[in-house]
C-alpha cells in the first residue's frame, strides 16, 4: 500500500521565515529643570474676600388686642334686592273628547283589495330511495383484467466471511508526517521597565485652593460659667415621716420548722382545715341579667290591618275592549282596473342635479373677489336681475367658500 494521499501530493511545504521584532529604545530622561507654571496662574487675579455678614429682619410685633369693625366691599356694594316671583304664562288648555264617532276610512282600506294567497307548487324531488329489481353485479375491472402470476423464489445473498488483513497497521497520520517541530526562541516581553520619574526639588507653586481660601480669624465660642455651689446655712434635720410615725414592735425570731427525724405513724384522721378555708367562705352568686335599652316607640298591641291607600282609594272600572277596525278577510272581486296612481307620481317634477360651485377651482359664472386671513376664497356671481324702475342688470355678490 502506497502512503501517498491527495493532501501529500497537493500540499507543498514552504520555508518559514522568522518574524523580525523591533527592539525598543532605552528611555533616557531629559536634562534640565521642569517649569511648572500654567496660564491659569499667570492670568488669574486674586481678590480679597470678606466673610458674609448675616442679614436678619427686624423684629415685628403684631398687636391683636383691638377689635376690628369693618364692612367689606362685597357687602357694601351688593345688596339684596326684592325680586318678585314670575307668574307662569302657560296657556290653559282643557281637552274635550269628541262626541261623534270616527268613521273615516284610510287610503289603505280604500286601495287595498285582499286576495287569496295561492301557494306555489314545489318542484323538489321526493326524498325516497328507488329500489332496483336487477341483482347486484360485483364484477370490477380489477377482477376481470387482473391475471395472477406465480412468484419466483426470493434471492438470498450469502453472508461473506470476515478475513483479516496480513499487512501491519500503519498509524502514521498526515499531521505526524508533515509537522516537524522547529526549535525557536522564547518571545521577549515588550513591557517597559518600571522607573520612577520624579524630582527632588521642593514644589513652590501656588494652587487655587491656597490662593482663594485664605485663613480667616474665627472667634472662640463663649463659654457660660456655672454658678458656684453655696451650701444652705443651718443644721439639717434627717427625720422623715416614716421615721417619726413608725412604732417598733418586739418580735421574737422565727424558729425553723423541721421534720422530726423519728417519724411516728398515727391512725388519726387528717385535719385539712386552714385559715383560708375558715375565713374565706364561698358566697352564692347568680348570673347578671343582660341590660337591654328601653324602646322609645311602644309596640302595637292591636291587630294589623294591611289596608293601603291604593286599596282604599282605588275604584275598579269595567274594561270595554277597543273596537277593531281591521277589514274582514274576505275576497271582494272588482272588475275595474287597479288604480296605482299616488300623489308622488302625479306631483313629482324631475329636476336636473346641480353641482356645488365650491368643488371647482374656478367656478363658472363667478368672479374672484378676495381671500380672507383664514384662507376662504370669496367669489361674486354675475346674474342679471331686472328691477321694476331700471332695466340694467345688477350684479349680485355671493360668497363662495372653498
Amino acid at each position: 500500500m502506497e502512503g501517498i494521499t491527495t493532501f501529500k501530493s497537493d500540499y507543498l511545504p514552504y520555508d518559514i521565515v522568522k518574524q523580525h521584532f523591533q527592539v525598543q529604545e532605552e528611555y533616557k530622561p531629559k536634562t534640565g529643570g521642569i517649569e511648572l507654571g500654567t496660564t491659569y496662574q499667570k492670568d488669574y487675579n486674586a481678590h480679597k474676600i470678606q466673610p458674609v455678614t448675616l442679614v436678619r429682619p427686624l423684629e415685628r410685633k403684631h398687636t391683636t388686642g383691638g377689635k376690628l369693625d369693618t364692612i367689606p366691599t362685597y357687602q357694601d356694594d351688593y345688596r339684596p334686592w326684592e325680586v318678585p316671583r314670575r307668574e307662569p304664562t302657560k296657556a290653559v288648555c282643557i281637552y274635550h273628547p269628541p262626541t261623534e264617532k270616527f268613521g273615516n276610512s284610510t287610503t289603505f282600506q280604500d286601495d287595498f283589495v285582499p286576495r287569496e294567497l295561492n301557494p306555489r307548487q314545489s318542484f323538489k324531488p321526493p326524498c325516497v330511495a328507488k329500489l332496483s329489481d336487477v341483482p347486484f353485479d360485483g364484477a370490477t375491472s380489477h377482477r376481470t383484467s387482473y391475471i395472477a402470476h406465480q412468484l419466483e423464489p426470493k434471492f438470498i445473498r450469502p453472508k461473506e466471511e470476515y478475513k483479516p488483513s496480513n499487512q501491519p497497521f500503519l498509524d502514521l497520520t498526515t499531521h505526524r508526517n508533515d509537522f516537524k517541530g522547529l526549535p525557536g526562541e522564547l518571545a521577549k516581553s515588550c513591557k517597559p521597565e518600571i522607573a520612577k520619574v520624579g524630582s527632588i526639588a521642593h514644589f513652590n507653586g501656588v494652587t487655587e485652593f491656597q490662593d482663594r481660601f485664605q485663613p480667616w480669624l474665627v472667634a472662640l465660642p463663649e463659654v457660660r460659667k456655672t454658678r458656684e455651689y453655696v451650701p444652705p446655712s443651718g443644721s439639717i434635720d434627717f427625720n422623715s415621716t416614716s421615721h417619726l410615725d413608725y412604732v417598733k414592735h418586739e418580735i421574737s425570731p422565727a424558729f425553723p420548722i423541721r421534720p422530726v427525724s423519728n417519724r411516728r405513724r398515727t391512725n388519726a384522721p387528717f385535719q385539712g382545715s386552714t385559715t383560708t378555708k375558715e375565713d374565706f367562705k364561698a358566697w352564692g352568686t347568680c348570673r347578671q341579667e343582660i341590660i337591654k335599652q328601653q324602646q322609645e316607640i311602644p309596640k302595637p298591641m292591636g291587630k294589623f290591618y294591611d289596608l293601603t291607600t291604593f286599596k282604599s282609594h282605588y275604584t275598579p272600572h269595567q274594561i270595554t275592549p277597543a273596537q277593531s277596525f281591521k277589514p274582514v278577510h274576505a275576497i271582494a272581486l272588482n272588475s275595474g282596473p287597479f288604480q296605482d296612481e299616488t300623489m308622488y307620481r302625479t306631483e313629482y317634477t324631475p329636476k336636473k342635479p346641480e353641482i356645488c360651485p365650491a368643488n371647482y377651482p374656478s367656478p363658472p359664472g363667478y368672479v374672484y373677489v378676495n381671500t380672507d386671513s383664514h384662507g376662504h376664497k370669496f367669489f361674486r356671481q354675475c346674474t342679471p336681475e331686472f328691477s321694476k324702475s331700471n332695466s340694467n342688470p345688477i350684479p349680485k355678490e355671493i360668497a363662495v367658500v372653498s
